[in-house]
């Protein structure tokens, strides 16, 4: 099945109280309809180096800022199809590159078991990446309960809801059970609009009506700050600090 694996786009978050969410879906009927997945559970593994060193930097928010994760659409068994995602940020825009494979064979790449098994752009791009950070590996569990919609008229606006958002730092796998620390309020819900250019002026003016303002929400950001900064061991930040130094930073 043909699979988009190359993007570019703008990504803007909000959070929605379940009132605003129904006001939105009732606007949206006339323009959007639900795809083809309906509502499915989305997990995904992120990668970090061994001082978290991509996340410490995407929460300063730089001009430029990437991450690593490997996402699967449901539960994944070994030889499920999953995608490694090498997303990158700069000046507001989001390019993110994917590439699939079964489940055993992307962890075995990533982790540095076993030589990738496609060769073309977008697996050098990721290697590359890999050999950067050097001591990259799985470091959290992410899922959520997603609601995907697009345009009508085939255009490329997307609207995304997004609840149920579950993180843990255990059990790294995409075959386990959906559990882990909730990273939202009850009542909440993630909306995030997606699009390559202006947002439609039916949706401006649903967002006006119900005073709803864009936000900034990390998924990884937030577990990072809520789960794993209270008890990181601050030598780990220091070491990592002058191996940035010395070796620079990742060039886009």
């Amino acid at each position: 099945m043909a699979f988009q694996t190359v993007f570019k786009r703008y990504e803007i978050k909000y959070m929605l109280t379940l009132e605003q969410k129904e006001k939105l879906l009732s606007v949206m009927k006339d323009h959007m309809e639900l795809d083809k997945y309906g509502r499915s559970s989305i997990r995904n593994i992120y990668f970090d180096t061994d001082s978290y060193r991509l996340i410490r930097r995407s929460i300063d928010k730089p001009a430029y800022k990437e991450k690593l994760r490997i996402r699967s659409y449901g539960r994944a068994d070994s030889d499920g199809r999953v995608f490694v995602e090498l997303k990158k940020k700069y000046d507001h825009v989001v390019y993110k590159r994917r590439l699939d494979l079964p489940c055993t064979e992307a962890f075995d790449w990533t982790e540095g078991r076993i030589a990738c098994p496609k060769d073309n752009q977008i697996s050098r791009e990721i290697e590359y990446f890999l050999k950067f950070y050097r001591t990259l590996k799985p470091v959290a569990f992410l899922s959520y309960e997603r609601e995907a919609y697009y345009e009508k008229s085939g255009g490329s606006f997307r609207v995304t809801f997004d609840d149920t958002i579950l993180f843990r730092r255990n059990e790294l796998t995409l075959d386990s059970e959906a559990y882990g620390e909730p990273l939202l309020e009850d009542g909440r819900v993630l909306m995030e609009i997606k699009c390559a250019g202006g947002i439609p002026l039916w949706m401006v003016r649903a967002l006006s009506e119900e005073k709803i303002y864009k936000t900034s929400f990390s998924k990884y950001g937030t577990g990072y700050t809520r789960f794993i900064l209270p008890n990181l061991n601050e030598n780990k930040l220091i070491t990592d600090k002058t191996q940035e130094i010395i070796y620079g930073s990742y060039s886009k």
